[in-house]
């Protein structure tokens, strides 16, 4: 899977999204760091990306788009903040997550349960 990693999140997530087979870069990476959401927001969906965050803007700007790209995944607070440990919690739901993924949704991942909200959000 292609992944955009969000400034909310560590990019050593990215590395470990990459070692593990998947296409992971970080907005650090491609000097986005100090951009917008929505500019972030927009890179994800041009090139295909899920975007990971921390950051519940994005689904704001999902329900406000009623867009079906790019797919987000938020990993939420109650989720352990190391690295190591977030790759492995989504890698964990990666293979449940991934037709809904492709169509487009919002997964929101947390230590013990993962909600998913398929796109576009309506009223």
């Amino acid at each position: 899977m292609r992944f955009l990693i969000d400034n909310a999140l560590s990019p050593q997530l990215a590395a470990k999204l990459g070692a593990m087979g998947h296409d992971a870069i970080h907005v650090r990476d491609i000097g986005l760091s100090r951009i917008s959401d929505e500019v972030i927001f927009l890179r994800a969906a041009a090139e295909g990306r899920i975007l990971v965050s921390a950051d519940t803007d994005f689904g704001t700007l999902l329900a406000l788009r009623r867009d079906v790209t790019p797919a987000v995944i938020l990993l939420r607070r109650h989720t352990d903040r190391r690295p190591g440990r977030q790759a492995a919690i989504l890698l964990a739901n990666l293979s449940n997550l991934a037709d809904s993924l492709q169509q487009g949704c919002i997964a929101v991942i947390e230590q013990s349960r993962v909600r998913v909200r398929m796109l576009p959000i309506a009223d």
